[in-house]
């Protein structure tokens, strides 16, 4: 200290500046790191939360994570559902022994009631003979309204079912019109199969098997087609015009002739005959199925026709289905007399043509003559003989006039 100035001498002054100014740059340099320490925070947080958080999950932990929380809603629900099912098994008990109860008691008092109805042993005025009275009496009331509420609960509970019953008419109703016009319309499906293999004709078997094929002499007059096989023995109507064949065949089977195929039989050329293989069962004619087997005959089978006292014998030779409309079908080119039985196949349906053709093998026909031409309208041979109309077709042709 300078002694003469009662002061700080100067270099305690220097050294005093120094420190000062020493401190101030520590100070100046620990604001700095800090700053700069916060800077780098933030700007690691900044990293940190743009950096997204992929979570490591172990398969073990993972299973047994979600087998607990199965396990726990599994006893959950067991418990839940075991608890409602118990509750409304004691409701139920509770509901039943309730109206045992009041059953027991109707009964009790309507008992009471007809056991001093039935004492008639004399009727007294004392106070207590009227108190009983007054006590059956009103007995005999609850009794009554119990009843009443009991009649007017099954009243009520019958009026629900019977709403819930007239709701299923109409759907019944329905029903019942959605399956009557099915079998109105596909009835044959169902039956000419069935008919296939049941004798479609009038005659028993063991006759038709008895015709000798070796006659050829007097037969019966009566123009017939006949096939062992199939037991059938069936009319013929010759000579009908295409026009009437759909009639003829409600009388047995119909012979028509077109142009190229127009024999009788013994005559060199095609004999066709027709019928029908399938029909509804409601319809009257007896011979809706006569044809329904055909399809059975195979290559040597014989088939007989009478015709003018005299039986010609045919072995079949070929079958073939064709379309409707392919009338060419029945031209043959040939030297020989044959036979052609037409019906429709599928069984049930008109789709397609069924032709099976035989050869006459007795008499002989050396020397016979060939059949005669004839003219045909092209609209009457546009297409093959068919089987009788389904109901929705029977209502379209009446509708139409046809």
């Amino acid at each position: 200290m300078d002694s003469d100035k009662g002061g700080q001498s100067s270099s305690d002054l220097q050294r005093q500046t120094a420190a000062a100014i020493a401190r101030k740059k520590v100070l100046a340099a620990y604001a700095e790191a800090a700053q700069k320490s916060a800077k780098d925070g933030a700007k690691e947080q900044r990293k940190l939360k743009d950096t997204p958080i992929v979570p490591r999950i172990n398969s073990e932990s993972w299973k047994k994570y979600h087998s607990a929380w199965q396990g726990y809603y599994q006893k959950y629900y067991n418990d839940y559902y075991s608890k409602a099912a118990k509750d409304y098994i004691a409701k139920e008990r509770l509901k039943d022994a309730r109206e045992k109860a009041e059953e027991e008691e109707i009964l009790e008092s309507l008992t009471k009631y007809s056991r001093k109805t039935d004492n008639k042993a004399g009727l007294s005025l004392d106070p207590l003979d009227t108190k009983s009275a007054d006590q059956n009496s009103e007995n005999s009331s609850y009794a009554a309204s119990n009843l009443k509420r009991k009649i007017r609960k099954k009243a009520t509970e019958s009026a629900k079912k019977t709403r819930r019953h007239r709701k299923l008419i109409p759907i019944l109703a329905g029903v019942a019109v959605a399956l009557t016009i099915l079998f109105l319309q596909y009835n044959r499906l169902i039956f000419a199969p069935i008919m296939a293999y049941v004798s479609p004709g009038n005659v028993p078997a063991s006759q038709i098997e008895a015709i000798d094929p070796t006659v050829t002499g007097q037969v019966s007059a009566d123009p017939r087609l006949i096939i062992p096989k199939l037991n059938v023995d069936v009319p013929v109507s010759f000579g009908i015009p295409l026009s009437d064949v759909m009639s003829a065949m409600n009388h047995g089977v119909a012979h028509y002739r077109i142009a190229g195929a127009s024999a009788y039989p013994g005559e060199i050329g095609n004999l066709v005959i027709t019928g029908h293989s399938a029909g509804d069962v409601y319809s009257s004619n007896p011979y809706k199925y006569i044809f329904s087997g055909l399809e059975r005959l195979e290559d040597g089978d014989l088939i007989y026709v009478n015709y003018n006292s005299v039986r010609y014998t045919y072995r079949v030779i070929k079958k073939e289905v064709v379309d409707p409309s392919n009338v060419a079908a029945l031209v043959v080119d040939t030297d020989k007399p044959l036979l052609t039985l037409v019906t429709c196949t599928p069984l049930g349906t008109s789709r397609n043509r069924l032709l099976v053709t035989a050869e006459q093998i007795s008499p002989s026909y050396e020397g016979a003559s060939e059949s005669d031409e004839v003219k045909t309208d092209s609209n009457d041979t546009q297409s093959l003989p068919s089987n009788e109309p389904s109901f929705f077709e029977g209502v379209w042709n009446f509708m139409t006039g046809q």
